[in-house]
């Protein structure tokens, strides 16, 4: 059962979902073992690089321009490029499938830090990729079979779930400040030591208040 905690009213519908999210004790599950999973990118060197703390701040937020930017062409090329175009498409396709592994394991290496109620919506965000490449994917072996139109269809259907999950890292990244970043970078009150992941954007117990 969702935890019934109150969502202010006056925020915009795709942001009360967002919370919404945020308040979904339903999500605990997978929240528990994807802890598990990504348990080692929490204290390691390895997860300590893919946050960015050797940038100064967090990584992820730029690499996800590489899967984005080569699905946006992809979809320009679709919509306005005509038969010439199909191989470049094709090829935009596999190279966006393979800029969404590094993409993928920085973001996790940020919600391993971030807490419980980011995690929650963190999980939502990563589902909504997993089925928008699974879509891509999908479109990449018709291109390669000849069949373009299908392949088209599926990018577009990609195209939807990806701006979905966009907008719920969108919300992570502005609403919520999950972002590693420097302590230079921070308030006096956030302490000295590399600030992770939603550090100060609100209350970080899984039973306290959302502002």
């Amino acid at each position: 059962m969702a935890t019934q905690d109150s969502t202010p009213t006056n925020l915009p519908p795709p942001a009360r979902a967002a919370v919404a999210l945020e308040n979904d004790d339903r999500l605990d599950a997978v929240v528990t073992k994807a802890s598990q999973v990504f348990a080692p990118l929490r204290e390691s060197a390895a997860g300590s690089a893919l946050r960015g703390e050797w940038a100064g701040h967090a990584i992820h937020p730029a690499l996800t321009d590489l899967p984005i930017g080569m699905f946006t062409a992809t979809a320009v090329l679709d919509l306005f490029g005509g038969e010439a175009s199909r191989p470049a498409a094709q090829k935009l396709i596999g190279a966006g499938l393979l800029g969404a592994l590094p993409t993928a394991i920085t973001g996790w290496a940020e919600w391993t830090r971030a807490d419980h109620r980011a995690q929650r919506v963190g999980v939502a965000h990563a589902a909504l990729n997993v089925a928008s490449l699974g879509f891509y994917a999908g479109s990449w072996l018709a291109r390669r079979s000849d069949r373009h139109r299908l392949g088209a269809a599926l990018a577009m259907a990609g195209s939807g779930l990806s701006g979905t999950a966009a907008y719920l890292g969108g919300h992570l990244a502005a609403a919520r400040a999950v972002s590693s970043r420097h302590p230079a970078f921070a308030s006096e009150s956030e302490g000295s030591d590399f600030i992770t992941s939603s550090g100060g954007a609100y209350n970080t117990s899984p039973t306290g208040p959302i502002p």
